[in-house]
């Protein structure tokens, strides 16, 4: 799986979202202008001891992020879409993007991918959910979808059986 965040504007959200990613094996694609310095200590403090690591990449805007990832299924995360993140189904190597914090992803992208349009139910009177919640929403779906292949806790635990648990 792959959560790209355009533009991302507060270090403790994609902190966060880096957090989730190690945990999930996911790769974390970052297109700037970030409204932070990666070295920042809230966007570690965040993360904690998991930014090392995550597997990061780093483009200099959308354009160079369409470059190196051609032919990649991208799911847009917008309040604007007509279809529910639960409406689809994610491919292992699928790419979700969520926006900047304070306006989301620009409507000139959304247009491209309409059909790849995702949004998070919620009462009508809210803009929006936190970003780190709603990539979270988000990924676990796909990962459910996809088994949650290589996680542990899902027919597959490592570190103990219940028997040894109870």
């Amino acid at each position: 799986m792959n959560i790209v965040l355009l533009e991302p504007e507060i270090p403790h959200n994609t902190g966060n979202i880096g957090r989730t990613c190690v945990a999930t094996g996911t790769t974390l694609h970052l297109i700037k202008p970030l409204g932070f310095n990666t070295d920042d200590k809230s966007l570690k403090r965040a993360g904690l001891d998991y930014w090392k690591d995550i597997d990061l990449k780093y483009y200099d805007d959308f354009e160079n992020f369409i470059q190196r990832n051609p032919n990649s299924h991208i799911y847009m995360a917008t309040t604007k879409a007509r279809k529910t993140y639960a409406d689809v189904k994610y491919e292992k190597d699928c790419f979700i993007m969520f926006g900047k914090e304070s306006a989301g992803i620009p409507e000139k992208i959304l247009l491209k991918y309409k059909d790849d349009c995702i949004r998070i139910p919620m009462l009508g009177e809210y803009r929006s959910l936190n970003l780190s919640n709603s990539v979270a929403i988000i990924l676990y779906e796909a990962l459910r979808q996809n088994n949650f292949d290589n996680l542990v806790g899902y027919g597959n635990l490592h570190r103990h059986s219940w028997d040894e648990i109870l």
